[in-house]
């Protein structure tokens, strides 16, 4: 056979796969390490196959071979893991799977879920790594990531909602402040009849945002009990996994699953780097993390550390008390105390509660409107 007709019959293959699997062009090359995982290497070559036949280049780094899959042999787990980072690093694959990889702190993973209420897609972001060691710090960034994550999976104006844990109310008033400053993103309405757009488990279970913004630890956590909660946790079976590293600057695209993931997760996880490779993602982080520059984000970041609360250590006595019939919620936990604190200082009458939706400051009805302007003043609400 000529190069001619060998160019023309590869051209036709393509074509056929592409109309088979709905990819066209070349077949993005994505490494797996298949060594390490808790369900054997004949998991992870499963995992390779299935996603061989949905239009992905496997390149299997391992000790098995399989037809459709192409095996870079190695002796061990270790020595697997570095040719997977020298594969990435040079160029010779696009990204990688795998299930553990050290990222710098700033690059942290967003996850994708199933959704078990209706069956709907989710990212979460994010779910290892850390965008930064300040806690609601690491939030703010991993919306935007989050975002990037999404926009790169095909979902053009993804909506955004927060977890409700420690750090969600001022993860909400950074973003909004990014958003009024030009950064474009829609929130997510919680599905609860009170709305908003910090979200609670029904939430989660419904998928009622495409990206939920929460810290890596508890983001870990939903990812592995949405991948496995019909196995008993052993399998992880649904999902996508733990999802690529996404940072400022940072190129290397390399998605996260765990030695307890199933071969229908992994494949999945494969499936979802070559779609990023496709939707190329590194460009559209650039995008991003330009947009949010020039809304103020490293500005909004600095004077959230810099802000100083008041009542802090002068001792503050409670005014005479009278009934709380009103509340302001939206008030993170660890600043319940100074809150009323701040309130006492002026001369109401303020207690503390735990509602369903999370921590509140109760006082009179009287008393309600200026206690609202008092505590956004200091910084405690919107």
């Amino acid at each position: 056979m000529s190069n001619l007709e060998k160019t023309i019959a590869k051209a036709f293959l393509e074509m056929a796969e592409g109309l088979e699997t709905g990819s066209f062009g070349p077949k993005p090359r994505i490494a797996l390490t298949g060594m390490g995982s808790e369900h054997g290497e004949e998991n992870a070559m499963a995992a390779a196959v299935a996603a061989a036949h949905r239009g992905v280049d496997v390149r299997y780094i391992g000790t098995l071979e399989a037809e459709g899959v192409t095996t870079v042999h190695v002796g061990n787990e270790d020595e697997g893991h570095k040719k997977m980072e020298q594969m990435v690093e040079t160029g010779e694959v696009d990204g990688a799977v795998t299930m553990h990889f050290p990222f710098p702190i700033g690059v942290s993973t967003v996850g994708r879920v199933v959704t078990p209420a209706k069956g709907k897609e989710m990212f979460i972001a994010t779910s290892t790594g850390t965008a930064s060691a300040d806690r609601i710090e690491g939030m703010i960034k991993n919306a935007v990531y989050g975002i990037i994550t999404a926009k790169a999976c095909g979902v053009q104006n993804p909506t955004v909602g927060i977890l409700n844990v420690d750090g969600a109310r001022q993860t909400e008033m950074a973003l909004n402040q990014l958003q009024q400053n030009g950064y474009a993103f829609r929130w997510a309405e919680s599905a609860r009849s009170d709305g908003g757009a910090v979200l609670r488990g029904n939430d989660v279970l419904q998928g009622t945002p495409d990206v939920l913004v929460c810290d890596s630890l508890t983001g870990n956590v939903l990812v592995k009990m949405l991948s496995a909660y019909t196995t008993g946790g052993s399998f992880e079976s649904a999902g996508y996994g733990y999802g690529p590293g996404i940072g400022p600057g940072y190129d290397k695209l390399v998605l996260i699953v765990s030695r307890a993931s199933g071969a229908p997760l992994v494949a999945n996880a494969l499936e979802f780097a070559a779609q990023l490779v496709r939707g190329k993602v590194f460009a559209i982080a650039a995008q991003e993390f330009a947009a949010a520059e020039k809304a103020g984000l490293s500005k909004i970041l600095a004077d959230r550390k810099s802000a100083a609360k008041p009542a802090g250590e002068e001792e503050v006595k409670a005014p005479p008390a009278e009934p709380c019939t009103a509340s302001i919620p939206g008030i993170e936990v660890m600043d319940l105390e100074d809150a009323a604190k701040a309130l006492w200082k002026a001369g109401i009458y303020a207690e503390t509660g735990m509602g369903c939706t999370g921590p509140l400051v109760m006082m009179s009805e009287a008393n309600h409107a200026k206690a609202q302007e008092i505590l956004k003043a200091a910084g405690y609400i919107g």
